[in-house]
C-alpha cells in the first residue's frame, strides 16, 4: 500500500481503491467489476405476503429434550413391553450409555377435553387446554446432539450463524411499536441454552431484527438507563452529540448496516427508557392474575413473570416473544435433558412450567389475543422408550419422532397430526420435518417461506433451505 494511503488522518479507501492497491491493478479491477455485476441486494418491505392469521407470534421452547411419550403421545404399548429388551430390526440404539429395557412411563394418562386427548399427569394445567391446541406428534431433527438440533429449531440450520425464526419474522413483517423492539427474548433465569445469544442472533440479516433479551423483574433491560451522578441534561447532550457523529460518519460511508442498525438500536434505547418500564410493570396486574401465573409462589415466580411479560408485550405490540423454559447443560442439569433420572427431572421442570404455561394460553383466549397470537410450543428432540444404562430411570436423546404443538389463529383445533410408531420411537405417519414445521409457522404469519429471503454470499437464503411444506392439513 502507498504510503499516501497510510498518512494520519486520511479519508478511509473505498472499496474500488482498496481492490487496486491489493489486488494489483488489473486484477483488481477485474474484481471491482465482477462485484458490481453481482446479484443486488433486494430489500424488502415489511409486509405480509398475504393475508396472515397472525400478527404476533409467541415461541416457547424447552431446551434438553422434553420427553412426548410421557406427556402428550400417549403409547400403552409401552406399558405392556415393559421391561422387555428391543431386538433385530426392533433394536433401539441410544445415542449414550447402553442399550436399557422398554420403559412405561411413570405419569398416568388420562382423557382430557372435549376431543379426549390423552394427556399425562405431568402437565395437568395444560392438559386441560387440550381442545385449543394442534398437536404435531411426527416432528424429526437432523440431528441428536443438543447444540445442532437446537440451532436448527432456532434457526432452521444445524450450523451457527444463520439469523432465527424471530429475526425472520422480524425482518419480514417489522414492528408495530417503534417504541419496543420487534423480536424480544424471555430466557430462563437459571441460565441461557447451549450457544446462548446465537439460538436468537440476526445472522446474515440486519442486525436491528435480532432478538432483544429482558431479564428479570428488578432489572428488566440491562444498562438502559445512565448512571446516577448523568444528569437528564447530560445526556440529552451526549445523545444530541452522538447522532451528530454518527450522521457524519454515516454520510461518508454509506450503505454501512451496521451503522445503520447501531444508530436505530440508540434511538430505539431512548424511546424504551419510557415504554419499558411501563409494559415490565405488573403493578396493574390483579391479585387473581398474579395468583394464576404463579408469582407468588417462589417456584414459578421467575418464569410465571416471563410469561405474564410476554402477554403484555404481545398485547404492546411486539411481534415476537421467545420464551425459554429451560437453561444450561452444566451441573446440575437446569433444563429437560433426562438421562438418569427421568422421574425427578421432569417433575422438577413440569412445576416451573405447567402452572405459568397454563396461564399465559389461558390467558391469552380469555382477551380474545388468541385470535391474532400464534402460540409454538417445542422442544429439540424427545427421548426414547428405553431406560438408560446411565441409571436405569433415565431416557436418552431421541431425533427419530417427537411432539410439538401450535395453538392460535387458522389452525384446526382439538387436532393430532402425524403419528409415531406403537412405542413412541420414530415418526411412522406424515413425518414433519423442522422445514415443515418453520415454513407453516411463516405461513401462519402472511409469510412466503420461499419468498422470505436474503441474499448472502452469492445466495438467496431463507429459513427453510431448499427445503419444506407448508401442513395445510392442519390449516382451516
Amino acid at each position: 500500500m502507498s504510503p499516501k494511503r497510510c498518512e494520519a488522518g486520511s479519508r478511509p479507501l473505498s472499496r474500488r481503491e482498496a481492490l487496486w492497491e491489493m489486488g494489483g491493478g488489473l486484477a483488481g479491477l477485474a474484481l471491482a467489476q465482477m462485484l458490481a455485476e453481482a446479484a443486488p441486494v433486494k430489500v424488502r418491505e415489511p409486509k405480509p405476503d398475504f393475508s396472515p392469521k397472525a400478527t404476533k407470534v409467541i415461541m416457547i421452547f424447552l431446551p434438553g429434550g422434553f420427553s412426548s411419550i410421557d406427556s402428550f403421545d400417549y403409547k400403552p404399548q409401552l406399558v405392556k413391553h415393559h421391561g422387555k429388551e428391543t431386538k433385530g430390526e426392533n433394536a433401539i440404539t441410544p445415542f449414550f450409555g447402553q442399550r436399557g429395557t422398554v420403559m412405561k412411563s411413570p405419569w398416568k394418562f388420562t382423557p382430557r377435553g372435549k376431543s379426549g386427548k390423552y394427556v399425562s399427569d405431568l402437565l395437568p394445567g395444560m392438559g386441560a387446554l387440550v381442545d385449543d391446541m394442534t398437536f404435531l406428534h411426527s416432528m424429526v431433527s437432523r440431528s441428536n446432539a443438543h447444540g445442532p438440533a437446537i440451532f436448527q429449531m432456532s434457526t432452521g440450520f444445524i450450523f451457527q450463524g444463520f439469523p432465527s425464526i424471530g429475526s425472520w419474522v422480524s425482518y419480514g413483517l417489522g414492528t408495530e411499536n417503534r417504541n419496543l423492539p420487534s423480536f424480544v427474548v424471555l430466557p430462563d433465569r437459571r441460565g441461557l441454552p447451549p450457544c446462548g445469544v446465537a439460538n436468537w442472533g440476526n445472522g446474515f440479516l440486519p442486525a436491528a431484527h435480532q432478538g432483544v433479551i429482558f431479564g428479570d423483574q428488578k432489572e428488566p433491560i440491562a444498562d438502559l438507563r445512565p448512571g446516577a451522578a448523568v444528569s437528564a441534561s447530560a445526556q440529552a447532550a451526549s445523545y444530541d452529540l452522538l447522532g451528530e457523529l454518527n450522521e457524519e460518519h454515516l454520510k461518508a460511508n454509506p450503505g454501512e448496516d451496521a451503522l445503520v442498525s447501531r444508530i436505530r438500536a440508540y434511538e430505539l434505547a431512548a424511546r424504551m427508557q419510557l415504554s419499558a418500564p411501563e409494559v415490565t410493570d405488573l403493578s396493574g396486574e390483579s391479585e387473581a392474575t398474579r395468583e394464576a401465573y404463579g408469582l407468588n409462589d417462589p417456584v414459578t415466580r421467575d418464569y410465571g413473570f416471563n410469561c405474564l411479560l410476554a402477554r403484555r408485550l404481545v398485547e404492546k405490540g411486539v411481534r415476537c416473544v421467545q420464551l425459554y423454559n429451560g437453561g444450561h447443560f452444566g451441573e446440575p442439569r437446569v433444563n429437560w435433558d433426562a438421562h438418569e433420572d427421568l422421574v425427578a427431572n421432569h417433575n422438577k421442570n413440569a412445576a416451573i412450567l405447567d402452572r405459568p404455561t397454563a396461564a399465559l394460553l389461558a390467558d391469552l383466549k380469555q382477551r380474545g389475543l388468541l385470535e391474532e397470537t400464534l402460540v409454538v410450543f417445542t422442544t429439540e428432540f424427545g427421548r426414547l422408550p428405553i431406560s438408560q444404562g446411565l441409571g436405569e430411570g433415565g431416557r436418552d436423546h431421541n431425533p427419530e419422532g417427537f411432539t410439538s404443538f401450535l395453538m392460535g389463529p387458522g389452525l384446526k383445533r382439538g387436532y393430532s397430526y402425524g403419528a409415531t410408531d406403537e412405542m413412541g420411537y420414530k415418526a411412522v405417519e406424515k413425518p414433519v420435518t423442522i422445514y415443515d414445521f418453520h415454513a407453516t409457522i411463516l405461513h401462519l404469519m402472511g409469510l412466503d417461506h420461499k419468498s422470505l429471503t436474503w441474499y448472502h454470499n452469492g445466495l438467496q437464503r431463507r429459513l427453510t433451505d431448499v427445503h419444506g411444506n407448508v401442513l395445510k392439513e392442519i390449516l382451516l
